[in-house]
């Protein structure tokens, strides 16, 4: 399928925010350098995988093209000399696993289209730059009063979305910004549906809703025209970033690290709540709070992206409530993100792991309540609270809003209903996505554990102790049916043997009658036999030196081979190793003496 083509219906797109997990399988050595084998995965199915080939110089690449972040990555370096010996092969692998690692764990580089290129060629060889071109060129065509200016490349995190900075030829001065994206994995809408409600953005008016001057869609993408801010993102104002720069260059590595003042916090994150309260109860979902997702204007923030949820794009923070099987409506997604928005504001950099067992210092006690009900682990297991609940609590509750702008978003029954259905359709998706990564964490988890040294010694000794059990439990068995055997006999016309010093052998002739050898069973203190095979010898004792497991029940008819009386007319067997004792009493060969089982 062309990238441009409309999706066959029920088709799933690429989730661009799925992690990919990349592991080194080998090394193949070839004339004049190694290449590396790579298995890469998405998500948690392993049938989602498939494999890469990299060398050294690939790596290098891509390392230079993410210097960009000025981040200290750790790929391992360069050696003219000796690069071709096993050892340093081995040692290098073990640094471009690490450096694999570090890549796909970091949220922002991750998702960063230069590492998705790198482990997913397939998936990300278009150039959607060039793409977004020429359909922002095909809309001008009918509409000549916008004018492009220059591409605004990477500025934004998203791979499928570009931006643009305009202007009219009306107003040259006016900068505007134009973003175009196409729709995601999560868009429920009718392509009808779909391009009303976009259109219909621009008509929504509310004094923390960033304005939209212009917007249309198509089946295939949209495209969304707003004034440029040369302030920026409530994120650039966080991390003192210039918001024309590239987005790894911005947030990556902030050169100073610093949160907002308390009052700050307060204002901005009451005005983030009144609006996310608003849109709820307008039933418009939305789902991508994030601090570069707000726009200041002057001391108060207006949201933006509005369209993101109606195009069924991810989610920046996705990959981290799909965690946590309670945060499972639009609602308590817009909750979660805005912990993390909270975070930032506060201490000036992103969580460093989610959820959080502690935190620094804050410039309020009210600020870490509030993080706590949202970003701990105790919050995520009880589920996520709601916005009224959050603007109800000390941080936000006496904070004054002084806009007087009365807020206006007429969304007509027809298509109120269809936004109902697309949200419960994303919620759906999220809830079957963390169903699955619940059961692969407890697979995994099951793993690990029945793997462990512990586990496999206990394995171990309970495995001993059963056999032993078994066995113990088998002689029992066979006691207590010789027993039973023998007592039954006792009323019968050949009575057991019961003590050594009596025994009854039979004549020759019954004897002769048996279908096969008499071989005595060792039973405790002596030879037993059943009484309808008697022995013809007296029972012996067990030999001081004989082992003990020989007489655990055990028949000895393993032990002894046996065949017949070479004597003519004689049907007896011959016993013993040097097979010269016969058991028939009437053969002339046969000794005075009793038969030895050990012959």
């Amino acid at each position: 399928m062309a990238f441009m083509e409309k999706p066959p219906a029920g088709k799933v797109l690429l989730d661009d925010t799925v992690p990919l997990t990349a592991q080194i399988e080998a090394s193949q050595s070839l004339h004049s350098h190694t290449e590396y084998i790579i298995r890469v995965q998405r998500g948690v199915s392993a049938e989602n995988s498939w494999q890469i080939v990299r060398r050294y110089s690939d790596f290098d690449l891509l390392n230079n093209s993410l210097q960009i972040s000025t981040l200290s990555l750790p790929l391992p370096p360069k050696k003219l000399i000796g690069n071709m010996e096993r050892e340093f092969i081995a040692e290098r692998q073990k640094g471009l696993q690490a450096y694999l690692d570090v890549i796909t764990t970091h949220h922002i580089l991750s998702n960063c289209e230069l590492v998705k290129k790198f482990l997913d060629p397939n998936s990300y060889s278009v150039n959607y730059t060039e793409i977004a071109l020429q359909h922002v060129s095909m809309f001008f065509r009918s509409e000549p009063k916008w004018e492009v200016v220059e591409p605004l490349k990477d500025i934004g995190w998203r791979i499928r979305k570009k931006y643009f900075l305009m202007k009219t030829k009306n107003q040259p001065k006016e900068r505007l910004m134009l973003s175009w994206a196409d729709p995601g994995p999560d868009k429920y809408l009718s392509d009808k549906d779909l391009q009303y409600a976009v259109k219909l953005l621009s008509s929504c008016s509310h004094p923390y809703i960033y304005k939209i001057t212009f917007a249309t869609a198509n089946e295939s993408s949209a495209l969304v025209i707003r004034p440029f801010s040369e302030k920026g993102t409530l994120k650039d104002l966080i991390y003192k970033a210039k918001p024309k720069d590239p987005f790894l260059k911005k947030y990556c590595n902030p050169k100073k690290i610093q949160g907002l003042e308390l009052q700050q916090i307060k204002i901005y994150g009451r005005q983030i709540l009144e609006v996310l309260k608003f849109l709820h109860e307008k039933g418009f979902p939305y789902g991508h709070l994030h601090s570069a997702n707000v726009m200041l204007d002057g001391d108060t923030c207006k949201l933006l992206d509005l369209e993101n949820s109606l195009l069924g794009l991810p989610s920046f923070y996705r990959s981290y409530f799909s965690q946590f099987r309670k945060i499972n409506t639009l609602e308590g997604v817009d909750v979660h993100c805005f912990g993390h928005l909270l975070y930032e504001m506060t201490y000036g950099r992103p969580p460093d792991t989610i959820p959080v067992d502690s935190f620094p210092p804050a410039p309020s006690v009210f600020v870490v309540s509030v993080l706590e009900s949202i970003l701990t682990c105790e919050a995520m297991k009880n589920g996520m609270p709601t916005v009224s609940r959050l603007l109800q609590m000390p941080l936000f509750s006496d904070v004054l809003l002084t806009n007087s702008e009365k807020p206006q978003f007429k969304i007509p029954t027809k298509l109120k209903e269809a936004l109902k259905t697309s949200k419960e359709c994303i919620e759906k998706r999220l809830t079957e996505e963390q169903k699955l990564i619940h059961q692969h964490r407890r697979l995994t988890r099951a793993q690990s554990h029945h793997g462990s040294e512990e586990e496999k010694k206990k394995r171990k000794i309970l495995a001993r102790k059963k056999s032993k059990r078994s066995a113990y439990e088998s002689g029992e068995e066979h006691s207590a049916k010789y027993s039973n055997s023998n007592n039954s006999a006792g009323s019968g016309a050949s009575s057991p043997l019961t003590s050594p010093s009596s025994p009854t052998p039979p004549s020759t002739a019954e004897y002769v009658r048996q279908d096969r050898p008499i071989i005595p069973h060792i039973a405790g203190d002596g030879l037993q036999m059943p009484p309808s095979r008697a022995c013809p010898v007296e029972p012996l004792k067990p030999f001081a030196f004989t082992p003990a497991w020989i007489f655990d029940y055990t028949c000895v008819e393993m032990m002894v081979q046996q065949q017949s009386c070479t004597r003519s007319g004689c049907l007896g067997k011959l016993l013993g190793a040097n097979k010269a004792t016969c058991l028939d009493p009437s053969c002339q060969e046969a000794p005075p003496h009793r038969p030895s089982l050990l012959g």
